[in-house]
């Protein structure tokens, strides 16, 4: 009974034209999931790395940071993509540029 029913509708199915615009209306969510998620997640994370990238390109020997495990310290000096960090008095460390969350003074240049 089942298996008949299931026959009959397959064949009314197959005897209907294609309903055109059927691709347009099941692809319509993605594409609205997709700008909702640019504009929620994908566009602040980048602007947000954007300002990291501008921070760590303004460092400079003697500037005071914090590194995102916590540690204080004062740079030393700045490579290419690490910086030297004395943490204490005779102990430095070098670190990558990413590991940089804040900066807490910059040095005052005097004139």
């Amino acid at each position: 009974m089942i298996l008949a029913n299931f026959a009959s509708l397959m064949a009314q199915q197959q005897g209907q034209p294609p309903q055109s615009g059927s691709m347009l209306t099941a692809l319509l969510p993605f594409a609205l999931v997709f700008v909702i998620f640019y504009f929620l997640l994908i566009r602040p994370q980048r602007t947000k790395q954007k300002k990291h990238q501008e921070m760590v390109g303004q460092l400079k020997p003697g500037d005071k940071i914090i590194t995102s495990g916590g540690i204080h310290g004062t740079i030393m000096g700045v490579q290419e993509d690490k910086i030297e960090l004395r943490i204490a008095s005779n102990t430095k460390v070098d670190i990558t540029k990413t590991a940089i969350a804040v900066i807490l003074g910059k040095k005052t240049e005097t004139k």
